[in-house]
């Protein structure tokens, strides 16, 4: 069954709409996601924001502006303190300080869509 031009940018709109308004939600949630070129999110930073959800937004809150408990990470307060993002990954997989060490929980790839998110998102 082919589809018509009108039902891709229907479909296109609608998952733009929902970017936007996830993106919206206002402080203390983790922003959205946006369309790519290809019309739709790109699944690194999808990913990525699925990991800092389940394991980063207890302690540097769901929007990355940090707690008592983590450090601020929005606003490009991660690429400020770690010009190498590699530098970022590896304290996310050793730990350092109060941050535990996430390299026994999460693959290698995870944590780098989780340092993608916070560094091109948030």
């Amino acid at each position: 069954m082919a589809v018509s031009e009108a039902g891709i940018a229907l479909r296109s709109i609608s998952i733009a709409l929902c970017v936007v308004v996830a993106a919206g939600c206002g402080p203390g949630t983790s922003p959205g996601v946006g369309v790519g070129p290809g019309g739709t999110p790109d699944p690194g930073l999808v990913a990525g924001r699925a990991v800092f959800i389940d394991r980063c937004s207890s302690c540097h809150d769901a929007d990355g502006s940090g707690t008592a408990d983590g450090p601020r990470l929005n606003q490009g307060r991660l690429v400020q303190v770690y010009s190498d993002l590699g530098d970022a990954a590896a304290v996310v997989a050793e730990g350092r300080d109060r941050m535990p060490a996430f390299g026994g929980l999460l693959t290698a790839g995870e944590i780098e869509a989780a340092i993608r998110y916070i560094s091109e998102v948030l």
